[in-house]
């Protein structure tokens, strides 16, 4: 389905950071665009190639391959300065002439620095804190939202930019003394006006290139940022990003109809991470021995804001509900190596909520009720075999096989690949 799909979709299943920038880099390869549909600089997709480390935040991952064309769609938020000094990132990386394969949505909104420093101002007056990345991008979607945002093509029309800027950045200083005066807005509008040039190039008309594209026979690579209980809608609320990471995201972030989509790829990792604060049913503490393991093996620290991640067991109850949501064609199963030498392997098949049992996908809406919800386990033998070098079913230890063909039965969507390492090549095809 995939390897014949004209749009295919990756998506986070559980609270992010489950590993997407591999398979869609090693899927890109046979795509000819790839996609960036939602979220901002808050989300890092870490690759490692050839042993050396690419970190993705707002680049689509696929740009690795020289034959993709990547793009930042009319979903996402964008940084500028961020998304320039990744580029020199890349290139200094020995990832050449990405400028010319990069197209940017006229439609994306752009982050400015008055918004990380709202983003900040906002967290420390909460009484509940949702731990934010502090990137602005709240703000940024809520001045969207509200119609007095500024978009990238209005840099192409310098007199609307200015105006436009110089009104937000009026309403920021209003709730925000200081965080917009008059120095800032002049240095923010040379700083701008300097990188007009550098960005004509790539700014593009991106739904009409996407649907030009398709028409040609083109293949394209959607890629989420986040993951589907970090959305706006159906993630574990306040405690989510201010976008949709979901299936649906692709849609209004590209200008994709729901009739192109012909596959979509769950990455699920093989425990649960979540960053920032939140519920989280079946999270370890950082110093027992499964959460310290988790994280140190696991390398489990943010690529965009290097905390460390809260790690906890698989929760199947989680999976299925994204599975509703997403729809999803095929799985990617990340990180099966990390578990090597923990036994028993424990994994949530359930939930119970004042005695009742819930249903097998009934993901609660209200924090109150998931913070109260009693956990059923079961627990799976473990293995001490290195992984590294499976690249077959066939090769895992029958417990690994047994463990990853549980949780393909318990989703009910069939899995295709399994990541056994950290390199783009460490993965068994099944």
């Amino acid at each position: 389905m995939v390897d014949s799909s004209k749009v295919c979709v990756v998506v986070g299943a559980q609270w992010g950071d489950e590993g997407k920038g591999k398979i869609v880099d090693a899927l890109s390869k046979g795509f000819d665009v790839c996609a960036r549909y939602n979220g901002g600089s808050n989300a890092g997709h870490t690759l490692w190639v050839g042993g050396k480390r690419f970190a993705f935040h707002l680049i689509p991952s696929g740009v690795l391959h020289p034959s993709t064309t990547g793009i930042i769609g009319n979903g996402v938020v964008l940084h500028i300065p961020t998304l320039l000094d990744e580029l020199a990132a890349l290139k200094a990386g020995g990832v050449n002439e990405v400028e010319s394969r990069l197209r940017i949505s006229t439609r994306a909104h752009i982050v400015f620095d008055m918004h990380m420093a709202a983003d900040g101002a906002q967290e420390g007056t909460r009484t509940e804190r949702i731990g934010t990345t502090h990137k602005g991008i709240g703000p940024c979607y809520s001045d969207k939202m509200s119609r007095g945002g500024v978009r990238v093509g209005d840099l192409l029309h310098w007199t609307t930019f200015e105006a436009r800027f110089r009104a937000l950045a009026a309403q920021y200083n209003t709730r925000y003394p200081g965080v917009a005066g008059a120095e800032y807005v002049e240095r923010e509008l040379t700083r701008y006006k300097g990188y007009v040039p550098v960005l004509t190039p790539m700014i593009t008309d991106t739904v009409d290139f996407i649907h030009t594209a398709l028409a040609a026979g083109k293949r394209i690579l959607a890629e989420g940022a986040n993951a589907l209980l970090l959305d706006i809608d159906f993630g574990t609320y306040p405690f989510v990003t201010s976008s949709n990471p979901s299936t649906g995201g692709a849609c209004t972030g590209l200008g994709l109809p729901p009739t192109k989509i012909d596959a979509v790829i769950g990455v699920v990792k093989c425990y649960t991470t979540r960053v920032g604060e939140g519920p989280f049913p079946t999270e370890l503490a950082r110093d027992s021995p499964v959460g310290s393991h988790l994280e140190k093996v696991g390398h489990e620290v943010g690529t965009t804001t290097g905390r460390p991640r809260r790690c906890g067991w698989l929760d199947l109850v989680l999976l299925r509900y994204s599975m509703r949501i997403n729809g999803f064609t095929a799985i990617n199963l990340t990180k099966l190596d990390v578990l090597t030498g923990i036994n028993p392997i424990r994994v949530a098949v359930g939930y119970r909520l004042h005695g009742q049992d819930l249903g097998p996908a009934a993901f609660p809406g209200s924090l109150d009720d998931l913070r109260e919800v009693e956990v059923v386990w079961r627990e799976f033998p473990g293995w001490t075999v290195d992984l590294a070098k499976c690249r077959k079913l066939e090769d895992l230890p029958h417990e690994a096989r047994d463990f990853v063909l549980m949780i393909q039965s318990e989703i009910g969507c069939p899995i295709h690949w399994v990541g056994v390492g950290a390199d783009r090549d460490d993965i068994v095809y099944m």
